[in-house]
């Protein structure tokens, strides 16, 4: 964003008009003992002719995705983003929309969200999809909330093999309202069924799963279903979108809330945000639900029309009986998602979904022929598995990187149990040639 400075007489006539005679006298209503009394150390001012010159070295140190191969995962994928979407959502009426408040005005950006919504509702098997969260980690935050709120009771039980960052977002929702959270551990990369059945109580609102889970393996989601609604628990999940493509949704195996990150709908990384966070559950929880909702009506002529339905945002007559108080417009995000499924269909889905697995699944097979690695885990995995090494993945990382590829992501900076895991994604994206290169690279560390 470019700044334009001001001279000394711009502020004199600026701070005249606005009725003060210094800035001192702007900001008297500060209380002092919160202003700021030190120093800034600032270097000395520079022209803007410089400024943009050492501006342009310091942003040409970042690492581009383009100039990189990715194996790159744990929550952010380099998945492949067709042309139009950027083309679509650049367009201005869309790039600077509002918060579509004003029906009359918004009708574009309304439709744009009903669609997003119906496509979400097809891909997760669900009755309803709002218009999106910030990310995938609030949207699972979000879910604790609503089913509390739905079954009265306290306690969330959380597996362990969810994404650790999607755990502090849980963590720091549920913190100040002192909600019990329990973790389920698991065994072999996925979900210990015995220890989920020992947690269950009378006091559990929801059990929330990732599937694939953050080791990329399969949770067995039917058999967690089946304990979970035994005991009256209502069952929330994460589930990767692409995956769908192959996977049961979870409207079919009876989620009650099915949640997850849309980032690989055609939205770039983008140093890990803005990000979409997907929201969906069954029906009958629709009034519960937070967020925004977009509904198509007809108007007095019979002419179609779409509005904001069901507000029970704080910002509209709720308050205090908010059921949530997310009020950024995610629309933008949400249209490069809706964009991304109407272009590519239910085969294109499916195609990428494949193209996931056999990829992924070709490399975990070349990676374990090697001395001194093999796949931690037996479970079965979609497009993500971990390399347990009996070197630091760190080395490994810098060794690819001397080659400019991501080779994945060091576990133990989640984890001092997992200091020899190397977490890798394969997408689409990646080719058998670079596959091979990064197992090259491998075999020149081999123990």
């Amino acid at each position: 964003m470019p700044f334009t400075p001001h001279t000394t007489e711009e502020k004199k006539a600026m701070l005249k008009e606005i009725g003060v005679v210094s800035f001192n006298e702007l900001i008297k209503t500060i209380p002092k003992s919160v202003q700021f009394k030190g120093k800034l150390n600032l270097p000395k001012p520079i022209a803007e002719l410089e400024a943009k010159k050492l501006l342009s070295e310091i942003a040409n140190t970042n690492r581009n995705l383009s100039e990189y191969t990715s194996f790159l995962g744990a929550g952010a994928y380099d998945h492949y983003i067709p042309s139009v979407i950027n083309h679509v959502i650049s367009r201005s009426e869309f790039y600077t929309a509002y918060t579509p408040y004003q029906a009359e005005v918004s009708q574009g950006t309304l439709q744009g969200i009903y669609e997003y919504q119906s496509l979400i509702c097809e891909l997760f098997g669900m009755d309803v999809s709002n218009a999106s969260m910030y990310d995938g980690a609030s949207a699972l935050a979000e879910a604790c909330h609503m089913a509390r709120d739905l079954t009265q009771r306290h306690k969330i039980l959380i597996a362990d093999t969810v994404n650790p960052h999607y755990m502090k977002v849980v963590r720091t929702y549920t913190e100040g309202l002192r909600i019990p959270i329990e973790i389920i551990p698991f065994k072999n990369g996925s979900i210990d069924l015995e220890s989920l059945e020992n947690l269950l109580d009378d006091n559990v609102a929801a059990v929330l799963v990732q599937h694939p889970n953050f080791f990329g393996s399969l949770e067995p989601v039917f058999e967690i279903e089946r304990i979970v609604h035994k005991h009256g628990v209502l069952l929330v999940v994460c589930v990767d979108p692409i995956s769908l493509g192959i996977l049961t949704p979870p409207g079919e195996y009876n989620a009650d809330i099915a949640v997850g990150e849309g980032q690989s709908l055609g939205i770039a990384s983008s140093y890990g945000g803005p990000f979409l966070g997907i929201f969906t559950c069954k029906k009958e929880f629709i009034r519960r639900m937070p967020g925004r909702l977009s509904a198509r009506t007809v108007d007095a002529e019979g002419k179609t029309g779409y509005v904001l339905a069901l507000q029970t945002r704080e910002q509209h007559i709720r308050r205090g009986k908010a059921t949530s108080n997310i009020c950024t417009n995610e629309a933008l995000c949400a249209l490069a998602a809706a964009v991304y499924l109407s272009v590519m269909g239910k085969q294109g889905i499916k195609e990428v979904a494949n193209q996931c697995f056999a990829k992924s699944h070709y490399l975990a097979n070349q990676i374990k022929k090697i001395k001194g690695f093999e796949i931690a885990y037996s479970t079965p995995f979609f497009k993500e598995f971990v390399v347990k090494t009996t070197i630091p993945p760190s080395s490994i990382i810098d060794a690819a990187l001397k080659k400019r590829i991501f080779a994945g992501v060091d576990l133990h900076r989640f984890d001092d149990h997992w200091q020899k895991n190397l977490l890798i994604a394969v997408t689409e994206q990646r080719t058998k040639k670079e596959m091979n290169k990064l197992v090259k690279i491998f075999k020149t560390l081999e123990q």
